[in-house]
């Protein structure tokens, strides 16, 4: 019975960590599909987004549930801005101009936090609720893990029916499949880039938000998860909601589980996996070839 009950908290755990990979990626597999635009600076809104929703609780006194909205609507706000007048100019550039870019857009979000705030690590202050276990009948758990998958669950619900059963929806897939024909049919591209990189990056910043109490929020946030973040996009496939989905709930399980076992190095495995599975599909293990 131990056993069982230990092998349950792994795989909550892993879900749990698997839901905040999937909430800060999947506006990046959306993103890089949609505009062919590889943006290492995603990993940066998630961080910025996550400051402003633990200092809004920390300093400000606000309500989680407000704040988590705040750092979605001021980082897809920014997001916005950025886009129409950085990223828009380089959408035609090659991919290592795109990649100089936005890692030098890591960079200067890294030295703007630090001078601004500091090296600490913020600590995010849960709310009573929040906080203790909730008895789930096979075993008692986290309650803010379980909220977690909740959220997450909630999360690719809506963008499911979003990209499916709307007409943007419609718009957005129609451009990851073919931007010259969605274009031709009057689908203003532009408009959609602006809306979905916004909408991407709010995401994201949601994810830093409710990803600070365990996976850390200082100013190398960035630079520490950006491999995990693309490893999730390379798996899921660039574009597919559910397939960004499912490979979240895969590496979260995975690396969960390797760092209770082989701390000192099983995070290499999924490095490992993740090159033999490119290898032989490189369009991600959910994602439909070209």
């Amino acid at each position: 019975m131990i056993f069982g009950i230990d092998v349950a908290s792994m795989v909550l755990g892993g879900i749990a960590g698997g839901m905040v990979l999937f909430i800060v990626s999947v506006g990046l597999a959306v993103t890089m599909g949609l505009m062919g635009f590889v943006n290492l600076a995603h990993g940066g809104f998630a961080m910025l987004g996550g400051y402003v929703i633990v200092r809004a609780m920390n300093g400000w006194g606000i309500d989680f549930v407000p704040a988590l909205a705040l750092g979605f609507v001021t980082i897809a706000a920014a997001s916005a801005v950025c886009e129409r007048l950085l990223y828009a100019r380089l959408y035609t550039a090659t991919a290592l101009d795109q990649v100089l870019f936005t890692i030098g857009l890591v960079f200067i979000m890294i030295a703007s936090v630090t001078a601004l705030v500091g090296p600490e690590n913020q600590q995010l202050v849960l709310p009573p609720m929040l906080r203790g276990q909730v008895n789930l009948g096979v075993t008692q758990y986290r309650t803010y893990s379980v909220v977690l998958i909740a959220v997450g669950i909630a999360i690719v619900v809506g963008l499911w029916f979003g990209f499916e059963r709307t007409r943007v929806g419609a718009q957005i897939r129609a451009t990851v499949d073919n931007r010259r024909m969605a274009e031709s049919l009057g689908i203003n591209v532009d408009h959609l880039f602006t809306v979905t990189f916004a909408v991407g990056s709010g995401l994201a910043a949601v994810g830093g938000g409710l990803g600070a109490e365990f996976l850390g929020l200082d100013p190398q946030y960035p630079l520490k998860y950006l491999v995990m973040f693309l490893i999730v996009v390379a798996v899921g496939g660039l574009g597919r909601i559910t397939g960004v989905f499912y490979a979240s709930l895969i590496i979260g399980v995975l690396d969960f589980t390797l760092k209770k076992y082989l701390p000192q190095g099983g995070t290499v495995f999924i490095y490992g996996m993740t090159i033999l599975l490119l290898l032989w599909r490189p369009q991600g293990l959910f994602g439909r070839a070209a």
